[in-house]
Formats: structure tokens, sequence, C-alpha cells
């Protein structure tokens, strides 16, 4: 029960802060999948890091329940990612939707790995 009640308290914040951030950056940004890419680069960083940490403590340390799984769970988003992409692609946004997916997926895996090397 501890783990779930982890997991929950730090989706809450992982969501809204998800919210507030595209919605701050879309003026900024082209489109507003752009900010959506910027937070799931950012997760994808951090999660790589909290694993790195979480390996060097062992497994599924209460840290790595509220922030890797509860809070970055939920600041990142897998569906509104595939949803934008494939509406930059119905609005014939061609180019721009394969660039939307494989700068998502390249850039994502080096974040990863960057998370994981600074972690350590």
């Amino acid at each position: 029960m501890r783990d779930v009640l982890l997991v929950a308290i730090g989706a809450v914040p992982g969501a809204w802060l998800r919210f507030r951030l595209v919605n701050h950056l879309e003026p900024l940004v082209p489109r507003k999948h752009w900010a959506t890419f910027a937070v799931n680069i950012t997760a994808c960083f951090a999660l790589g890091l909290i694993s790195a940490l979480e390996h060097a403590c062992g497994p599924r340390p209460p840290l790595g329940l509220l922030l890797g799984v509860g809070f970055l769970g939920s600041f990142s988003t897998f569906s509104t990612f595939s949803v934008e992409v494939l509406q930059a692609w119905l609005a014939g946004a061609r180019r721009q939707s394969l660039a939307l997916l494989l700068g998502s997926v390249v850039v994502g895996l080096l974040a990863v790995m960057l998370g994981l090397w600074l972690g350590a």
C-alpha cells in the first residue's frame, strides 16, 4: 500500500507541472507539440538520472517510486505525444510530424543516456 501511495502522491504534482509548463511554453514555440516535446525530453533525462541513482541504491527505493514512477510518469505523456504527431500528419505537416516523431525518439534516448551517465 505504501508503494501505491508514493506513486499517487508523485503523480498529482507531475501532471500539474506538465499542464503549467506546456501552457507556459505554448506561446514561445511555433506549435504546441514542441512544448510537449520539451517536457518529454526533460522527463527522459530525469528518469535516466533517477534510474542510475536507483541502480546504485538498490531496487525501487521510495524516492524512485515517488519521483520516477509517480511524478515523471504523469509529467511526461506518450499519449499526448502520439496524438500531436498524428494531428500534425493529418494537417499536412508531414515533415514536422516526422521531425517530431524521430526527434522525440532519438533525443529522448540521448537524454536518458545523459541522465544515466551523470547518475553513474
